[in-house]
């Protein structure tokens, strides 16, 4: 009979998490890994198999865990959609700029180290971009349909292009840009969107507030 674990997965996998995202794939140690999850290395392995194994599940379970947090900005009625849009823009560019210790995104830098060696992560590095893109495109869309942003346009490609922006943005800010160099490359991003009246037109009072940080 299989003995219980005596741990908490997500727990571990957190601290696992962690651990690679600070150092890089690479040069995270699995004795630093086991230091920080508090299981010996031949529990570690038993659970989660060698470090490669236990990086993409980490990898897959963040990646996930992104999307989510990217649909619960995202999804909701139309008229709000452009807000919602703005905010999660701003949102964005407020937390890369309060970064710093410059750890940066992991799935930027799980992808930048690995994906040209490694079609697992390549796979779910593409995987989790598009799912990121159809959330921004179908938000676009409500906000078309609301006429906060022009119909003609295409929601894929201005969703490309934000994408873009945003993953810029967090290229940017690991490698040391000013807070308010960040967030005005997301005004400007905001600002260019095809509005009712034109590039840049104003959506209302209520459209122009920054989120909270």
């Amino acid at each position: 009979m299989a003995r219980s674990r005596s741990f908490d997965e997500g727990e571990v996998l957190r601290a696992a998490r962690d651990q690679f995202w600070s150092a890089g794939y690479a040069a995270a140690r699995v004795d630093d890994i086991a230091t920080a999850t508090g299981l010996g290395k031949g529990s570690l392995y038993g659970a989660f198999g060698d470090k490669h194994q236990l990086f993409l599940r980490t990898f897959d379970d963040h990646c996930a865990g992104l999307i989510e947090a990217v649909r619960r900005a995202l999804d909701g009625p139309d008229a709000s959609a452009f807000e919602r849009l703005r905010a999660h823009v701003l949102a964005v560019a407020n937390a890369t700029a309060s970064d710093v210790c410059l750890r940066g995104c992991l799935l930027a830098k799980g992808t930048a180290e690995l994906s040209g060696q490694d079609p697992a992560v390549a796979a779910t590095a593409r995987r989790t971009f598009a799912a990121i893109e159809e959330l921004i495109s179908s938000c676009i869309a409500g906000a078309q349909r609301a006429g906060d942003i022009k119909q003609d346009a295409d929601p894929t490609r201005l969703a490309g292009l934000l994408l873009a922006v945003l993953r810029g943005i967090e290229a940017l800010g690991k490698g040391g840009s000013s807070p308010d160099s960040l967030r005005a490359i997301a005004e400007t991003a905001l600002a260019v969107l095809p509005g009712r009246r034109g590039p840049g037109s104003s959506r209302g009072k209520n459209n122009t507030k920054r989120p909270r940080e």
